[in-house]
């Protein structure tokens, strides 16, 4: 052991700062009820001022908040909430990721066009036969039947 190993040990400073785990980066889309450009910078000002945040985009039309980067998304609702808007988590799932869009409690006259709520009873159940019966006369399936 050198004299170098043997002062450095009297001068290491040890951290006991508590580490953090870092959340993952995350999207989390919101509903807003906004009517005016008022509203929309109320909106977009107090997300963008949280830490974490990467990007905000709001689209007032279909009343969407967007919000990207290291942070909670029931941090981000209640920040949204204190700006006096009613707001809720995104509810729809776009339309072509539905098997059944029509499905009762699924279509939503207010959902903007090309989306539907997200029920379980819209998507494909996963033990479903119909499913696997049409997979087997498939042409994407190689092993389908080649009595044909």
């Amino acid at each position: 052991m050198g004299v170098l190993d043997y002062l450095s040990i009297f001068c290491t400073v040890t951290s006991r700062r508590r580490r953090t785990k870092r959340r993952p980066l995350q999207t989390v889309e919101i509903k807003v009820k906004m009517d005016c450009d008022g509203c929309e910078r109320r909106v977009k000002n107090a997300v963008r001022r949280m830490k974490g945040v990467k990007t905000v985009e709001v689209i007032r039309k279909q009343h969407r908040v967007i919000v990207s980067g290291y942070v909670d998304p029931a941090r981000v609702l209640n920040r949204i909430k204190s700006t006096g808007k009613r707001a809720e988590m995104w509810p729809y799932i776009p339309y072509n990721l539905v098997s059944y869009p029509y499905v009762a409690q699924a279509y939503d006259k207010k959902a903007p066009s090309g989306f539907v709520k997200n029920v379980p009873q819209a998507l494909i159940a996963p033990n479903a036969t119909e499913e696997r019966i049409t997979h087997l006369f498939s042409d994407d399936n190689p092993n389908a039947c080649s009595i044909m």
